[in-house]
């Protein structure tokens, strides 16, 4: 952030559920990111000011009383014992601390509109400053958003992040294999996704990265159902978005499964029409690559294989420069993937869609969505939805697939929901 800086980075706090209980507790992935602290209610102050960068945690203090009903915090003393601070104080002090922590500096990255006090105290250290100039006191020259910095660091991940990530895929892989051996007519969509979040806490995860989407039938053209409370029938498909959060990083993995244990009729040539897709994709991934040519790659399979279908008519080039497959096919076929599922990290490089290199981590993920009340589509083909996504770290010289261990093949499918290869 370059010398006489100072940046102000705020953790996350407590969400209210509903009247006086409050949602599990998720550190802000920025702040988890630079200081591995989870606890509410934290701000981290880094500064270039001095003879030295200094790091200092502003935390909730130890109170026995609290600790009582919330359980225990580190407080100022495990802030600099435990979490590498220079200092620690207590987070009521943040606001009257903050002249002293801002004096001398130049530039100051600050996200604004995260808390509204520490905005205003911002502001008014600014302006009093401005109006000692006359003593040779000037206030800061730049007010910039760390996360400029930030999301480009947490874009390239270093090896020990990948760990975390190869783990975090083998938990999701137990998660669908125990997920899908259970399938079967009659089972409701709710029981599936227990299982998951069952695996996931078994395996020390945190649970899910994102609200699970176990889809059965037509539910699987809705893209983010959630829902979750319709019955299994017997000759359908049910679409599985499922990923564990491990240690705060995200597996993202949706498997596409025959309710019955067999990919049969046109739904088995959905399924094949979406696999050759994403394995087209899967091999295009390599450093200097980019995202759109693996979406334009993707595409092209799909059109086609959709004229195949009979699901659309025409050329391919026309449907194509059309953009009359988004019908079929709506969403983007990447995303980045690390701390939070839908990961940081600008896409372009300028005007240019920036290049694959290593450390990056993404999604492949083609689908197929028919809606039920599709008039346009053929009978047959109305009501299903196929995806197939996978988790996939860029190499030196392509791609490291993380969720490889969860088949695609339909052979290898069908085998492993028998419990068979698992």
């Amino acid at each position: 952030m370059g010398s006489d800086s100072v940046a102000i980075v705020q953790g996350a706090n407590t969400p209210t559920r509903s009247n006086d209980t409050e949602y599990p507790f998720r550190q802000n992935s920025d702040f988890w990111y630079l200081t591995g602290f989870e606890h509410p209610g934290a701000t981290a102050v880094f500064r270039t000011t001095g003879e030295a960068p200094a790091y200092t945690l502003f935390v909730q203090p130890r109170d026995k009383a609290a600790q009582t009903w919330t359980g225990y915090r580190p407080g100022v003393e495990g802030a600099t014992a435990d979490y590498g601070a220079d200092a620690a104080h207590g987070c009521e002090e943040l606001l009257e601390k903050l002249p002293e922590l801002l004096g001398g500096a130049s530039r100051i990255y600050h996200s604004l509109g995260r808390r509204a006090d520490t905005d205003q105290r911002l502001c008014e250290i600014q302006e009093d400053l401005r109006l000692r100039s006359r003593q040779g006191v000037q206030p800061a020259s730049e007010l910039l958003d760390p996360r400029t910095i930030l999301h480009e660091m947490r874009l390239t991940k270093c090896n020990a992040e990948l760990d975390i990530m190869r783990r975090a895929a083998d938990i999701s892989r137990e998660a669908h294999f125990e997920t899908a051996r259970m399938m079967a007519p009659g089972r409701y969509e709710y029981e599936l996704e227990a299982t998951l979040g069952y695996v996931f806490r078994r395996r020390g995860g945190a649970g899910p990265a994102y609200g699970s989407i176990v889809a059965g039938g037509a539910s699987a053209a809705v893209l983010h159902y959630v829902s979750n409370d319709r019955p299994l029938v017997d000759g359908e498909l049910v679409l599985i978005d499922a990923g564990v959060e491990l240690e705060g990083y995200a597996s993202d993995v949706t498997r596409t499964y025959p309710v019955n244990g067999h990919f049969e009729g046109v739904r088995g040539a959905i399924y094949d029409t979406v696999l050759t897709a994403q394995r087209a994709a899967l091999l295009a991934v390599r450093p200097g690559a980019t995202l759109p040519a693996i979406h334009d790659l993707t595409v092209r399979h799909l059109v086609e294989g959709m004229l195949e279908l009979g699901l659309m008519q025409g050329e391919a080039d026309e449907l194509i420069e059309k953009e009359a497959y988004k019908r079929y096919y709506m969403h983007g076929t990447s995303h980045w993937l690390g701390l939070d599922v839908h990961d940081v990290g600008s896409y372009m490089d300028g005007e240019k869609p920036r290049d694959l290199a290593p450390g990056m981590v993404l999604t492949v993920e083609p689908g197929i969505y028919v809606r039920a009340d599709d008039e346009e589509a053929p009978e047959a083909l109305r009501g299903i939805g196929v995806r197939i996504e996978d988790d996939v770290v860029v190499t030196a010289d392509g791609c490291e697939n993380l969720t490889r261990a969860i088949p695609k093949d339909p052979a290898d499918v069908e085998a492993w929901m028998r419990d068979e290869g698992a």
